[in-house]
């Protein structure tokens, strides 16, 4: 019998990024970086897990374990490696992934931007030009030309208001920056001048995604999301387009209300402009944050931490759909929400409790459509390299195997019996 609280047709899937499974991403900004001397990433991404390759075993195992969705990103860097060039192989390529999805009937859920820029973008000024959200939007629309019959949801950009997530976090606590950038002050550090130098330009022109996080630049990605919709909507009228933000749960304790308040117009409430006319809006959220008259918390001391060493709390999760629904009107879809540590057990009841208070948030009346644990697999994590595991499905990286966890098969029931 169909379970009465999860509606019919809801999404239950898992999520990738092209730059964090693919590989060999080299016409991209942050291939560049990965191999810049002095640079802070630990390792650099190299052959990912090789799912430019693997793409329709994955897919399969995916629907083996019981999934009905799966989000991917398509890299920009591949489909226009040289500006005004684009690629029909890559092209070709997105389509073919597309269509092992759909036979093997898994609704694609398309990010069409989730971090990496195609190199020749730096070159003109990156995230901080006028004319990158005119760019954007022309990668989109060539994109959505060819392949948009196939997709039925894409997001216009992964994680819109990272950047001044990040900024805040420099601000609000005592942390090490993690993009490189000098807290002190906002200079750009040696490694990332020697990677502009290898990008041909001048460093105070180097502006990458992670870097944009002043008011002028946090515009341009907003231009960028609405030009890139209105690209995906003249295109292709059937495809619902959203974008995704990461919300963490923010909270205060007593004197602190008015720095929470702020914190979350920072993440969440200064988008809301932008974001009307879009079909749908996508929650990512990992942890909670707390905040004091002086600023950002340190987790409790009994706080259990995770790989990335911020607060395992899923209860976050139900928090910030309740904040969210306050504001808006159109479906929510959870497109990531995942735990990096090596204990599946503990990653299986992060998952649980999770989705309690989602169901929670159903039977109130707030519109969720869909669920995407990250990830689907053990990856590139950025600048952490691939130490942190938040995947369902392990990956030996010697082999390639792939090796599912118990918490893939949790999920995967789920799934199977909607809830």
């Amino acid at each position: 019998m169909e379970n009465p609280v999860f509606p019919k047709g809801f999404l239950w899937g898992s999520a990738t990024a092209a730059h964090q499974v693919e590989g060999l991403n080299y016409n991209s900004d942050s291939w560049v970086e990965e191999h810049t001397i002095g640079s802070p990433y630990v390792e650099p991404s190299g052959d990912g897990i090789d799912h430019y390759h693997r793409y329709r075993e994955d897919i399969r195992l995916l629907k083996e374990l019981g999934l009905n969705s799966y989000r991917f990103s398509i890299e920009w860097a591949r489909i226009e490696p040289e500006e005004g060039f684009f690629s029909n192989a890559a092209i070709n390529h997105y389509r073919d992934v597309l269509l092992a999805c759909h036979e093997n009937k898994l609704t694609p859920i398309v990010t069409l931007f989730h971090f990496t820029s195609p190199r020749w973008l730096m070159r003109y000024g990156g995230w901080d030009s006028n004319k990158t959200p005119y760019f954007f939007a022309r990668y989109c629309e060539m994109v959505i030309k060819e392949l948009g019959d196939l997709i039925p949801f894409a997001a216009t950009i992964n994680e819109l208001n990272l950047p001044v997530n990040l900024r805040n976090l420099l601000e609000n606590a005592k942390l090490v920056p993690p993009v490189g950038i000098e807290k002190s002050t906002w200079k750009t550090p040696e490694w990332k001048k020697e990677s502009a130098r290898t990008l041909g330009i001048e460093s105070k022109d180097y502006t990458s995604f992670f870097m944009a996080s002043s008011p002028e630049q946090v515009e341009i990605l907003k231009q960028a999301h609405q030009q890139g919709r209105a690209a995906i909507k003249k295109t292709s009228p059937g495809t619902k387009v959203g974008v995704t933000l990461a919300l963490p749960n923010v909270q205060s304790v007593p004197g602190g209300e008015e720095v929470a308040k702020k914190v979350w117009y920072t993440y969440f409430r200064q988008f809301l402009e932008m974001i009307d006319g879009d079909d749908f809006f996508g929650v990512q959220n990992y942890t909670r944050e707390q905040y004091g008259a002086d600023g950002r918390l340190e987790p409790p001391a009994d706080a259990i931490l995770t790989q990335m060493g911020y607060e395992n709390d899923p209860t976050a999760l139900s928090n910030v759909i309740r904040e969210v629904a306050k504001d808006i009107s159109i479906p929510i879809i959870i497109t990531e929400h995942g735990i990096a540590t090596a204990n599946d057990k503990e990653r299986i009841d992060f998952i649980l409790k999770g989705l309690s208070g989602l169901k929670d948030c159903i039977l109130d009346g707030i519109d969720v459509r869909g669920y995407m644990y990250w990830s689907a697999f053990d990856n590139f994590e950025w600048m952490m390299g691939y130490s942190k595991t938040f995947g369902i499905i392990e990956v030996d990286r010697t082999t390639m195997k792939r090796i599912p966890k118990e918490s893939a098969f949790v999920l995967g029931e789920i799934s199977s019996s909607n809830g």
